[in-house]
């Protein structure tokens, strides 16, 4: 009876996992665009993360760049945004793109990550008219 049992039990923890239940970082940081909420998305900036607004790009601070994605968000205040596209097949790597609704217009939104000590931290932040 144990022999038969095994072998399910194996492959349910394997399916069951919790990392199954949660969500994936770009889901959230879609949620956190939606809300506008320039402060806790800079929690997941890289000390120093490559950020392009429109057409202003540069390498900038954690700081620094919370500050002009808030200025942003004043700007083009959010009213949808949802996952277009998502690569995290690599175990230390995230790519997502997003399509951000605002009062202004559509953006396309480009987001990389890089894990670090067991976290994901934004590298390379890229907003765009969407076209």
């Amino acid at each position: 009876m144990l022999k038969t049992i095994l072998p399910a039990l194996i492959l349910l923890t394997q399916i069951l996992r919790p990392a199954a239940f949660q969500s994936d970082i770009v889901d959230t940081l879609s949620t956190l665009f939606k809300s506008a909420n320039s402060k806790e998305i800079s929690k997941n900036f890289s000390s120093s993360i490559e950020l392009k607004v429109n057409d202003e790009e540069d390498v900038y601070s954690k700081a620094q760049a919370e500050q002009i994605l808030r200025e942003f968000f004043t700007k083009s205040i959010p009213v949808n945004s949802s996952v277009v596209h998502l690569i995290n097949t690599n175990p230390n790597y995230r790519f997502g793109i997003l399509s951000l609704t605002t009062k202004n217009g559509k953006f396309r939104v480009a987001i990389t990550l890089k894990k670090t000590a067991n976290t994901f931290f934004i590298t390379e932040l890229r907003i765009e008219p969407d076209k």
